[in-house]
């Protein structure tokens, strides 16, 4: 059993996003799910992001750094999108991490130190075609190729929030096989 501390998205915490989380509560794991945007959520990215550009990225940054401020350090830290800021640099500056999960998106590492951390797994997720995940791919490809603890999965398709059922990029089958990988990571995690 791993515990997990996971990030929403742009859209704030959808039902797909608790979805998400309910299926790794389903398999045993303990999850958190802080609401960086007090319950607000969007029915577009474009919504959403104007939202996070209002808040300001590095307040929903430290929001989400706090977040884990009452939690034992050893935790995985995931995160979707937007999400993915506050769950890299977690697992990058936080001492005990015991992994992360980046889905749709990859920060370079520069961003939050120098180099990942050599004991903390990662699995990167993403479509191949995504346009949101364009300038993340270089920093996910540098990611993965850094340590042998990370891993890129890149899967079929141009939708950027394919793992969110409760929004039109959702594809099940994507879906479906991440959340066979993250099982598998959370299981050896």
């Amino acid at each position: 059993m791993a515990e997990i501390l996971f990030f929403h998205h742009a859209q704030g915490q959808t039902p797909g996003f608790l979805a998400l989380a309910e299926e790794w509560r389903r398999a045993g794991h303990v999850v958190h799910t802080p609401d960086l945007y007090d319950g607000r959520s969007f029915d577009t990215l474009e919504a959403g992001v104007a939202h996070a550009r209002e808040l300001g990225f590095g307040n929903l940054l430290e929001s989400g750094v706090r977040a884990a401020d009452n939690l034992s350090p050893e935790l995985i830290y995931a995160g979707v999108s937007l999400g993915v800021m506050p769950a890299q640099k977690l697992a990058q500056t936080r001492p005990g991490a015991r992994g992360a999960l980046l889905l749709h998106a990859c920060l370079p590492v520069s961003e939050f130190g120098d180099r990942w951390p050599a004991d903390v797994p990662v699995q990167i997720h993403a479509m191949e075609a995504d346009p949101f995940f364009e300038e993340d791919g270089e920093a996910a490809r540098a990611l993965a190729g850094s340590t042998s603890r990370a891993e890129l999965f890149l899967y079929p398709g141009n939708q950027h929030l394919f793992t969110d059922r409760s929004l039109p990029d959702y594809d099940a089958g994507a879906t479906g096989l991440l959340l066979q990988r993250v099982g598998d990571f959370l299981r050896e995690g």
